[in-house]
């Protein structure tokens, strides 16, 4: 999945995308507000960090933009302001939840995942497609039982293939939503990907989950359990 991370203060900006992509998410981060309304305009993110105190355009005249040009990622705002009523703005001004500084890079994470489940109406924790079991919260991946250790990248590529079962992914779909804009669009990194992925999930199973669709990309298929 794809984060946009909205941040003046650069050293936390870099942790936080740090920490994401460490998470197995593809992170794009603006430092104003202007910038992060581009970046929210031109490439689409599953959800937008924001900082409230941003220079120039403010964190919460960037969210009502948003809104008001119909983008309507869900948005995690980042405030150092803790009283009720700023809260209360960021809110009405079009929020979907609100963390406040200082705070557990663990908090973040967790209303990230939240909203990601919110938003691809995946309801239960646990992922399941015929004998394969995807566990949203812990990463943990299991397949006939037997876990099944993947980077963070892999697993990223798995989610995002579930969450979209049965339909066909092409690459441009793929490199959208796992990989950030400085991503080399030429590069095979997809079909790499997924050949490490073929390798873990499906080596030694007689059925197939990951299918090739000749000239249009990639499908996760089987049946819901």
């Amino acid at each position: 999945m794809r984060i946009l991370v909205v941040e003046d203060e650069k050293e936390l900006a870099a942790i936080i995308c740090k920490g994401l992509r460490e998470n197995g998410y593809s992170v794009d981060v603006a430092h104003d507000g202007e910038e992060g309304l581009y970046m929210a305009e031109n490439y689409p993110a599953d959800v937008v960090v924001l900082d409230i105190m941003l220079p120039g355009m403010d964190g919460l005249s960037v969210l009502k933009a948003m809104r008001r040009k119909g983008i309507k990622t869900p948005v995690v705002i980042l405030t150092a302001r803790d009283a009720l009523t700023d809260k209360i703005k960021g809110l009405d001004a079009g929020a979907d939840d609100y963390v406040t500084k200082p705070f557990a890079f663990g908090e973040l994470l967790a209303r990230i995942r939240s909203l990601l489940r919110r938003r691809t109406e995946v309801r239960e924790a646990v992922i399941r497609i015929d004998d394969l079991e995807i566990d949203t919260a812990s990463h943990e991946v299991k397949r006939g039982g037997r876990i099944i250790p993947l980077s963070a990248r892999e697993y990223a590529l798995l989610e995002y293939m579930a969450y979209n079962r049965n339909r066909v992914l092409s690459r441009t779909d793929i490199t959208e939503h796992i990989y950030d804009e400085s991503f080399d669009r030429d590069s095979n990194i997809v079909d790499v990907y997924i050949t490490y992925l073929r390798k873990k999930i499906d080596a030694g199973f007689e059925k197939k989950l990951i299918h090739t669709v000749r000239g249009a990309g990639y499908m996760l298929k089987g049946s819901d359990v």
